[in-house]
């Protein structure tokens, strides 16, 4: 049997088990124990012991829960709450200035977090109902949260670029670093639509009441902005550190935990109800994490036993004759497809040992790729008619928002991001260029 066979039955095998309801690490894992086995015997089964091996001795798999740990902490005491507080009252008078607020929560929230599912539970039970309170559209804010949730998996420390970086074997810094300039540029991208679309159409954004712009003077928004700015320092401190050199990754993740706990404890909200939640999601969402990479490694050993990704490298560039470029269109057009009924680790880990290998082989900077394959999440993330977020905003909004309504709230935000991919692809730099800067590349 050739091998591209092989590696066809393999995908498919792994498509059927994910169709018929079943975990994506049970599904990816089981499909390349069995494969090992039939390809190997019972030689094979050393397969999925070696890839449990290597990962327990990944030294960077401890920054996950660390930064898990960090987000649900600030988000559990109620100091991301805080901060959308100071927002609120700071750009409350702007004709859309809550919606342009709402956004750079997005942001921070992301920055403490990486994960757009935080970012879209503390936007849809704490900003939403307050935007719609205020008489904002809802169409306008519903494609603003789902929006601003989705930038978690590309500013950093982005849990998906810590992934990424593991399975592709490419540094964490410079990951990070390429993510940051295009996530914050997409960010500025939302603020300026809604911006803009709230001069022209006032009722689409309405600013706060003069009398309550009145009730909140300068003495009431300096002690927001003193509530609020305890996050910002947390991130601000944590990466420092990183980047200046003076702590590792691992180390970094582990300030950061450390400082929203004491920055909870401060502010008397280190309860024992918010230590249980905050360990019980961190715990389910880091265990989750480790059996995808665990699945992932496995399948990946198995492919480079086979030589499976040579072989389907020469069928695009020699059998079809498809050049570099024509290959990585199809293979981010392959992610929007996926990102319709999976989401980004699924993703990641089904295709990264394909598609990592052939993107060096076509002569593509990887941390580059990484970027691109991050934004292209995004966009699928937000795609009808099975985007991940679409289901998951149709999950935590109110009765009045209705499945139409979240599917048309996205479609400006989706052109945003298309054009910021389409930015990043012709001129890599705006990705590379901080890395650069940083690590003299």
């Amino acid at each position: 049997m050739s091998h591209e066979l092989i590696a066809v039955l393999m995908f498919s095998s792994m498509m059927l088990m994910l169709l018929t309801g079943q975990r994506v690490f049970a599904a990816i894992g089981f499909t390349a124990s069995a494969s090992a086995f039939f390809l190997w015997g019972g030689g094979g089964a050393d397969i999925p012991f070696s890839a449990a091996m290597k990962l327990m001795k990944w030294y960077p798999l401890l920054t996950l829960p660390l930064f898990i740990y960090m987000g649900y902490m600030l988000s559990e005491s109620g100091i991301a709450e805080d901060l959308y507080n100071m927002l609120h009252v700071w750009t409350g008078s702007l004709k859309g200035g809550l919606a342009a607020g709402t956004i750079l929560l997005m942001v921070v929230i992301s920055a403490m977090n990486g994960l757009s599912v935080a970012g879209m539970a503390i936007g849809a039970s704490i900003a939403l109902p307050e935007l719609l309170r205020r008489g904002y559209d809802k169409r306008m804010i519903t494609g603003v949260i789902q929006a601003g949730s989705s930038l978690g998996i590309l500013i950093p420390p982005s849990v998906v670029l810590v992934l990424y970086g593991m399975i592709a074997r490419q540094p964490i810094g410079q990951l990070w670093l390429a993510g940051a300039v295009p996530g914050l540029a997409m960010a500025g991208l939302f603020i300026l639509y809604v911006t803009v679309r709230c001069k022209l159409q006032p009722q689409l954004g309405p600013p706060l009441p003069r009398e309550e712009l009145a009730r909140a003077d300068w003495k009431e928004k300096l002690r927001l902005l003193r509530a609020g700015i305890a996050p910002l320092l947390i991130f601000f401190c944590m990466s420092g550190l990183f980047f200046a050199g003076v702590t590792s990754l691992v180390e970094s993740s582990a300030v950061g935990a450390t400082a929203a706990t004491v920055t909870a404890l401060v502010k008397k909200r280190l309860t024992r109800r918010v230590l249980e939640e905050t360990a019980r999601k961190t715990l389910a969402i880091s265990c989750m994490f480790m059996w995808i990479i665990l699945a992932a490694l496995c399948f990946g050993a198995v492919f480079d036993g086979l030589g499976a990704v040579k072989a389907i490298e020469g069928f695009f560039l020699e059998r079809l004759g498809l050049g570099p470029w024509e290959v990585l269109i199809l293979m981010q057009l392959s992610f929007i497809l996926m990102g319709m009924f999976l989401d980004d680790t699924a993703m990641l880990v089904i295709v990264a040992p394909l598609y990592v290998p052939l993107v060096k082989a076509l002569g593509f900077d990887p941390v580059w790729y990484g970027v691109l394959y991050t934004i292209t999440c995004q966009i699928a993330y937000m795609t009808p008619p099975f985007g991940y977020n679409l289901f998951l905003m149709r999950a935590m909004a109110p009765p009045e928002i209705t499945l139409s309504d979240i599917y048309r709230s996205v479609t400006p935000f989706v052109f945003v991001m298309l054009a910021a991919l389409v930015v990043v692809m012709v001129f890599p730099q705006t990705a590379l260029w901080l890395p650069g800067v940083v690590y003299g590349k």
